[in-house]
């Protein structure tokens, strides 16, 4: 594997990826899950942008393109661009807010949320496949540690890590 492109800059100090402190382990696959996810995605026909905008709204429809650009940690230009091609092609709906008609919601329409369930499902196999690494006695170990992880990482960001 080519460690230079994990984009950590010089790791040689740390000798073979086998030696590398858990952490720097530990950042290094999470670098490298974000690039598979979305070929993961393309693989089956869907734009990756889109397939997590509609995921996010199949979870918690009706919100602003600001709150879907927050959860997805990009731009409000790159919901509209993106929302724009998902309307087009039947997934998404804008709406006025009911309430404040100055407010525009996004939508997921029923094709949407039937592109999330098929593509979801074909991803499940690959996913799978990705991740049945871990040998049934090193199980406990490794879950109390993505735990801490995932404990430490919600607590940093609410403000109340180091």
């Amino acid at each position: 594997m080519d460690v230079e492109k994990l984009g950590f800059g010089d790791l040689s100090g740390l000798g073979p990826m086998e030696k590398w402190p858990i952490g720097r382990l530990f950042a290094a696959a999470s670098r490298m899950s974000g690039p598979v996810w979305w070929r993961l995605v393309e693989k089956h026909g869907v734009s990756p942008a889109g397939f997590f905008l509609l995921r996010i709204l199949h979870g918690h429809d009706g919100l602003r393109a600001g709150e879907v650009a927050r959860q997805l940690m990009v731009s409000a230009a790159t919901v509209t661009s993106v929302v724009d091609t998902l309307e087009r092609n039947g997934h998404v709906e804008r709406r006025r807010d009911g309430g404040d008609r100055r407010v525009v919601l996004l939508h997921i329409t029923d094709a949407g949320r039937r592109l999330v369930v098929e593509t979801g499902q074909a991803m499940a196999g690959d996913l799978w496949g990705l991740y049945d690494v871990v040998d049934e006695a090193d199980e406990p170990a490794v879950r109390r540690f993505l735990l801490t992880m995932i404990e430490r990482f919600d607590a940093f960001t609410k403000g109340d890590g180091p």
